[in-house]
This record gives structure tokens, sequence and C-alpha cells, in this order.
């Protein structure tokens, strides 16, 4: 048996790369809980905003005697829902685009898969949004799901229920 000269690799020696930590790369940092929560409202009264049309040529007196069917006018309940659309058009388009909401946007977060690759549409509305609402319809049960799914945002990768379900989490843009 020969000895390996001093010129030869050990194959039996230890590997000797370079470890380094695993922990979140840095261009991917969790977003703070405080802006996934302006994002949040922000995305809320932009909705409300959306709504708001409906008021224009409102009958207030027929509304006090419960008579909604004609208590708005038909201009104010167009452009509502004009604005309704075209709000929904704009937050597709943004969620397939960057996983992003209009107060995601504006605040420079996004929604990104939990390995911290592009979350799809088709995984922001269904497992963030509809399934997460299922619960949310229960009585009782709602309302308790409602306050649980947002306090998870207290752990450590700061994901709600919606983003454990959706295998998701909320990173600066």
């Amino acid at each position: 048996m020969s000895t390996p000269s001093p010129n030869q690799a050990n194959p039996y020696a230890p590997p000797q790369a370079e470890v380094r930590d695993t922990a979140i790369p840095e261009e991917n940092e969790l977003a703070g809980r405080g802006s996934r929560f302006a994002a949040a409202m922000l995305d809320g009264i932009i909705a409300t905003i959306a709504v708001v049309p409906v008021m224009i040529g409102a009958d207030f007196e027929a509304m006090k005697t419960g008579d909604f069917m004609n208590a708005f006018s038909s201009v104010g309940l167009g452009i509502a829902g004009i604005a309704t659309l075209a709000l929904i058009g704009v937050t597709f388009h943004l969620v397939y685009k960057n996983g992003q909401t209009v107060g995601k946007k504006l605040l420079g977060i996004k929604v990104v898969r939990s390995d911290f690759s592009r979350a799809s549409l088709a995984r922001i509305f269904w497992l963030r949004n509809i399934v997460n609402a299922i619960p949310g319809m229960i009585p009782f049960v709602g309302n308790f799901y409602g306050i649980v799914d947002h306090a998870l945002i207290f752990s450590e990768r700061r994901q709600c229920v919606h983003d454990k379900i959706a295998d998701t989490v909320v990173v600066k843009a």
C-alpha cells in the first residue's frame, strides 16, 4: 500500500468548503408588522373610496323609510361600479406582476413564497384570500379566527394564519 504524496488530495479528508449561515438573505428582508398593518389600512381606505360614489344623488329620506331600491341613483351606482371594477383590475394586475396590492405597492412590500420565490396569483387569491375567508363566515368562530389569524404576526417569521395556509411571507420589495 502506498502513501499519498503531499501533492495528492486525500479522498477521505473532510470538505474544505466555506460554510455560511442559512438565515434569511438580506435582499429578502421580512416586512415589518407596522408596514403590513398600514398596507391593509390603505387597501381598506382605497376600497371605501371606490364605493363612496354610491352616495351621489342618494335619497336619504327613502333610506330612512327603508326603501333602499329607490334610495340610490343609477349615476352613483354606475360610478361606484366602474371604480370598483377598476380597483379590482389594478389589484389583480399588481398581484400577478409583483405579489402586491395597491397598499403594499405604496409601502414597498410584497408577498412571496416562504422560500422567497415568486408567489402565483392563484396562490395569493385562493389560499391567502378565499380559503382564509371561509372561517370568517362562521358565526362566532369567524371572530375568534380573525383574532388568531392576525395575532400570529408576532411569530418569528411574521406569518399570519393566511400566510401559513398559502406558504407565503411578506418581504420588503
